[in-house]
């Protein structure tokens, strides 16, 4: 089954998925406070299970990765 990963990406395919270095690996990323994800630890603030659910979204804290920022603001249609 395809996880997705609270920032939107396919947990299979996360760079740091693949080499076991995620923190929450093989489970994968899920909203909680969390010191190696500031995504994740924002949207377990939130209240809310994926980025996009956000209102504010894309935000300085999807800057960081691991989705390119210019792909974020086309989808939210704010590009």
């Amino acid at each position: 089954m395809l996880k997705i990963a609270v920032c939107g990406i396919a947990c299979e395919k996360c760079p740091r998925m693949a080499k076991e270095t995620c923190p929450n690996f093989p489970e994968g990323c899920v909203p909680k406070e969390n010191k190696f994800c500031k995504i994740a630890t924002c949207a377990f603030a939130k209240g809310i299970r994926l980025c996009f659910e956000c209102a504010e979204f894309p935000c300085e804290t999807t800057k960081a990765g691991p989705i390119a920022y210019g792909y974020c603001q086309y989808i939210s249609g704010k590009g």
